[in-house]
Formats: structure tokens, sequence, C-alpha cells
């Protein structure tokens, strides 16, 4: 069973139908699996978008004109803060609905897996992991794997 962060505040919001999507306490269970061990207390958004909000906010965070799989939006935190004071706020998750199912379908994956696969790795950018080169992307990807593993969720990594 996945503990997870001492506190954990999962705040989940829907801008397209909920059909087909997983539901809100399986992503709470993945977000839980990602911090387990990792940080003691957070407080994070999950939006699940459509394609032309997704394809919005890439665009203009990223430059990238098209809707992507997931977005990650770390928390800025303040300067200044007294010595020992938490800040949970770990950022948002942006999920785009119809490229995680469009995606799943090519890649013949179980829809709620490649929720929980992107959930995972979305959550690790909130973390401070990356992919910008091939060493980061290897250990991320390994990581995601344990976690994924932890969950009963095969390697999403692997080709058929």
């Amino acid at each position: 069973m996945t503990q997870g962060p001492v506190r954990l505040d999962v705040a989940i919001s829907y801008a397209v139908p909920r059909t087909g999507i997983p539901a809100a306490v399986s992503f709470r269970r993945w977000v839980a699996a990602a911090l387990d061990s990792r940080i003691r207390e957070a407080d994070l958004a999950i939006r699940i978008v459509g394609s032309k909000e997704g394809r919005a906010l890439n665009r203009h965070y990223r430059g990238r004109d098209y809707a992507t799989n997931v977005l990650s939006f770390p928390a800025e935190v303040p300067e200044g803060l007294p010595k020992g004071v938490k800040f949970p706020l770990l950022g948002d998750l942006v999920i785009c609905a119809p490229v995680v199912a469009r995606e799943a379908r090519e890649q013949k994956k179980a829809l709620a897996a490649h929720y929980a696969h992107l959930t995972v790795h979305g959550a690790l950018h909130l973390l401070g992991w990356d992919h910008e080169d091939e060493r980061e992307a290897e250990c991320m990807e390994q990581l995601e794997r344990e976690i994924l593993a932890g969950l009963g969720i095969a390697d999403p990594y692997l080709e058929d």
C-alpha cells in the first residue's frame, strides 16, 4: 500500500466531461506514490483539460503550438520566508484528456495506466526531476518504472 507524504492535498478539476477519465481518488493515489519518501507535505492541483485549453497553455508557456499530454507548473516559493516555515505548495499539473486517450490507443496501453504514468511523470517534474539530457531522462524513467511497478502498472517505456 502506498503511503505518500504525511499530508497531501490534491485538488482535481475537470474542464471536460469526466467520461472515461479516472476518478479523483486514482489521481490522488498516483500522486501519493510519486511523492512517497520524497516530500513530507504537499499541496497541488490537477486540471484535466481539452485540446483547445491544452494547446493554448502549451503555446503560452512553452512556445509550442499543439496540445501535449501533461504540463507541470512548479510553484514559485516566495523569498524571505522565516527559517523553518514550510511551504507545501508544490504546483499544478495540467493533463490533456484527448491527447492522453489518443496516445493510449496508439501505444496500445490501458487508459488508466497511461493516466497514472503521466500523473507520476508530472509530479516528479514538480519535485524538480527533468529529462533535458540523456542521463537525466534515464534516471527519471527508471524512477517512474519503480513507482508504477509499486502500483502494479507495467513499464510504460517497453515497446511492443
